[in-house]
């Protein structure tokens, strides 16, 4: 398979590269920050791109894809997390900063390879249950991943010939979560849903990214059974 990923620097993005190349597949990488590591794997490409530069990102992408005529199958995983805090306190321009990142950013990449990738068979938009939980001090996160499942059931519409899904991927151990474990007590007893994710760090209940990312690529798989532009959560499967 062909497989595109961004976000690839670390964490699920770094993790189901490294999966996807286990399996004999081709992964065309895109990051702001670069993976060593992965960057010595046979059948891996690479483009050093921030995606909240959003022409440099257009103009990049086309060349980076330029004679790929197929991908089988492309995760949109790269993402931001802002500082968490209630909605009052969050100004419009930390909302747009994430917005640019974990929504338009995918519009753009999309509409790039749309254009100038002839079949795509699949794209996956690594969501969240926060898109849909509404919880306190989640704010901007909440908005993005709400609207990013809004856009993949959207271009659903309009690209018939490509399966589309939002997929909220379970709560995994990440640089994310890294954050929030370093959230003071004063903090966190504010947010409910921060005190339930630091008592979760280091259990069986928040598995490494390491641990998760061969299901995740078999829960991609599965999804192609559902209706596309759905949003679906991997403990709901």
């Amino acid at each position: 398979m062909h497989v595109l990923i961004t976000g690839i620097s670390s964490g699920i993005g770094a993790e189901l590269a490294r999966e996807y190349l286990d399996r004999g597949d081709t992964v065309f990488g895109i990051s702001r920050n670069p993976n060593p590591e992965l960057e010595k794997r046979d059948r891996f490409y690479y483009l050093q791109q921030d995606l909240a530069e959003f022409e440099n990102l257009r103009y990049y992408v086309y060349l980076f894809l330029e004679g790929i005529h197929t991908l089988d199958l492309v995760i949109l995983n790269a993402g931001i997390l802002p500082g968490i805090k209630d909605m009052r306190d969050t100004s419009l321009n930390e909302i747009q900063d994430v917005m640019k990142v974990n929504v338009w950013a995918n519009k753009i990449l999309l509409d790039v390879l749309f254009e100038s990738v002839g079949v795509i068979h699949q794209v996956v938009a690594i969501s969240s249950g926060a898109a849909r939980s509404g919880s306190r001090g989640w704010n901007a996160y909440s908005l993005s991943k709400a609207t990013l499942n809004m856009l993949i059931e959207l271009y659903s519409q309009e690209m018939d010939k490509t399966k589309l899904y939002a997929i909220a991927p379970g709560i995994i151990d990440t640089n994310m979560q890294e954050h929030i474990a370093g959230i003071s007590r004063e903090e966190a007893d504010k947010f409910p849903v921060i005190q339930r994710l630091q008592s979760m760090k280091g259990t069986a209940d928040m598995p490494p990214a390491s641990e998760v990312a061969a299901m995740l690529a078999d829960t991609f798989e599965k999804a192609m059974e559902y209706e596309s532009g759905s949003f679906l959560d991997v403990r709901e499967m």
